[in-house]
């Protein structure tokens, strides 16, 4: 079955989907993105999605292209449309194409946005092998710009992230700023030290994760202890835990840093046990 895809107001086949390309997302990376996934046929912290694309415009001086309503209504059409029982949606808003290329935003009011969605089917995604075997991280200096909140696809480095650390032999790579971590490539990153949970504060130095916000809620429900502050590669180290966050991968353990175990080298019982939670409770807000 052809993939359909959302372009512009309109659902057709993946095949005949076109943007331009004076698309300021292709010549200048000007644009923000979204990816929700998919449990059970249904969108897993929608709202929180929403609101983060929401800031993401605004902070790049672009408009909401329609209302989060419009926008719940687009996603469960192509999750429909597609029958993705497990998998996820990406929306990316561009500020558009004026026909030409220039280094100058186009006036709004004359060049519409760009607005495309489309779903990717992973069944089974909640039950990946990975979950139960950890994932190994390299650490990489981060030298990306210094606006990282704003989730815009300037995913360049990210992604040469992602390949030293295949080169290296490991799942991912964590970005390490003036001696201390700030994130993953595509994913914010924790420590686990006794019953305390840390990770790097928010700020413009790391992607506020929409994850991130549920875990950190459902780990102080659990009368888990959270301490928000960044922490070296040594210190994670020298862990008990250590794990990651992202919307594709919830909560996923590491066990080796730069080639050295975390804690006994195996996911760890908390972060299994904050995995379980979020899923579980993820599962009976979806909609």
């Amino acid at each position: 079955m052809s993939r359909i895809v959302y372009v512009n107001a309109e659902f057709v086949p993946e095949a005949e989907a076109r943007v331009s390309v004076f698309d300021r997302g292709f010549l200048m990376a000007d644009g923000v993105y979204e990816v929700t996934s998919v449990l059970g046929g249904k969108l897993i912290d929608f709202a929180g999605h929403v609101a983060r694309l929401e800031r993401s415009l605004k902070e790049l001086d672009m408009a909401m292209p329609m209302s989060a309503e419009a926008l719940l209504a687009v996603h469960r059409e192509l999750v429909a449309r597609n029958e993705v029982i497990d998998g996820s949606v990406y929306l990316q808003i561009t500020r558009g194409s004026s026909g030409d290329r220039d280094f100058v935003f186009p006036d709004p009011g004359v060049t519409p946005q760009t607005v495309v969605m489309f779903t990717q089917s992973k069944l089974g995604m909640a039950e990946t092998p990975l979950a139960r075997t950890g994932i190994r991280v390299i650490s990489i200096d981060d030298i990306r710009w210094h606006r990282r909140d704003i989730k815009t696809v300037q995913l360049l480095y990210p992604s040469m992230g992602k390949m030293m650390a295949k080169a290296a032999g490991c799942d991912d790579a964590w970005l390490v700023e003036d001696g201390m971590v700030t994130e993953g490539t595509s994913n914010n990153a924790y420590i686990v030290r006794g019953n305390t949970i840390i990770t790097r504060q928010l700020g413009n130095d790391i992607l506020h994760g929409i994850t991130r916000a549920a875990v950190l809620r459902f780990a102080r429900e659990a009368q888990m202890t959270v301490e928000e502050r960044p922490f070296t590669i040594a210190e994670a180290q020298a862990a008990d835990e250590a794990f990651i966050t992202s919307a594709s991968m919830f909560v996923m353990p590491v066990v080796e840093i730069d080639g050295a175990k975390v804690g006994t080298g195996k996911p760890g019982a908390l972060t299994a046990r904050l995995r379980e939670i979020y899923l579980d409770e993820s599962r009976k807000a979806a909609i």
